[in-house]
């Protein structure tokens, strides 16, 4: 039943950690129906770690724009493709403020923030956030079109966006740099190539951070815990590939306020429906 348990949270996974609708939202909320037959620390270390599959996925189908080395055309010798470093360092300076404040904050934020309450609000008002600024963009010329023309300024901003989400849960890590590319003038398709990228070092980061402190902390892996935490990595993975590339096609021709009202909607079923059972 376990294992059954987690290819549920390995789609779940899959699917919305690239949609902006929050993957720790959701898998928060569903921990509330379907509950795994894990320790508390345990369930905490599964939450993130589970992203493994979800970072792999993004590693296969973007490496030809994320590995910085190629063949010269001239020589034929390996060497540095700069573009590609460019991007790195661009994200190496967007990761850096929720990097600390992660770091600083990690047992608090899981002690007070991971709630039904904070998530439903989260849900609402990114949804609302969302709105608002398709609203204002829809007119308006992107002023960053590719991936090269990103700025140190533009990608520190994108930062901060990702920083709210490392703190609230429901807000969507790749909902608040979406949200936070286009409104700073970024395209849509530009914006979720961008934080495709910045979910390498972040979420393999946090992955990391989580698998350490567990096994710091004197937790240990039983067989039945390792196959729980493998079958969710595995099954990510695999929703992941299809997500991204639904993802990136929807993009082409819409926006993202069917995403905005879904969360708003979730948002207000998720208050009432704890409102009701009284918890």
């Amino acid at each position: 039943m376990n294992i059954l348990k987690a290819i549920l949270f390995g789609i779940v996974e899959g699917v919305t950690e690239w949609l902006p609708v929050s993957s720790t939202g959701h898998m928060i909320l569903l921990n509330q129906f379907v509950k795994l037959d894990v320790s508390k620390e345990f369930f905490n270390m599964f939450l993130v770690v589970i992203q493994f599959g979800a970072i792999l996925a993004v590693i296969i189908m973007f490496w030809g724009l994320i590995w910085p080395l190629g063949r010269s055309k001239e020589s034929g010798k390996i060497c540095w493709k700069r573009p590609v470093l460019r991007l790195w360092l661009r994200t190496i300076v967007s990761c850096l403020p929720a990097a600390v404040v992660g770091l600083l904050l990690d047992d608090w934020i899981d002690e007070h923030l991971y709630n039904w309450v904070v998530v439903s609000l989260a849900l609402i008002i990114v949804g609302i956030a969302f709105i608002l600024v398709e609203n204002k963009n829809s007119n308006r010329e992107p002023s960053v079109a590719r991936l090269g023309e990103f700025s140190n300024k533009d990608a520190f901003i994108i930062g901060l966006f990702q920083t709210v989400a490392a703190v609230f849960p429901g807000t969507s890590r790749s909902g608040s740099t979406i949200l936070g590319g286009i409104a700073i003038g970024v395209s849509r398709k530009t914006a979720a190539q961008f934080t495709f990228v910045l979910a390498i070092p972040v979420m393999a980061g946090a992955s990391l951070f989580k698998m350490v402190k567990y096994v710091h902390n004197g937790g240990t892996f039983t067989m039945n815990e390792t196959a729980i935490l493998l079958t969710g990595s595995i099954v990510a993975f695999v929703v992941s590939i299809f997500i991204i590339k639904f993802l990136m096609g929807y993009i082409r021709k819409h926006n993202f306020k069917p995403f905005a009202w879904y969360r708003i909607v979730l948002g207000i079923v998720v208050i009432a429906y704890f409102a009701i059972a009284g918890k």
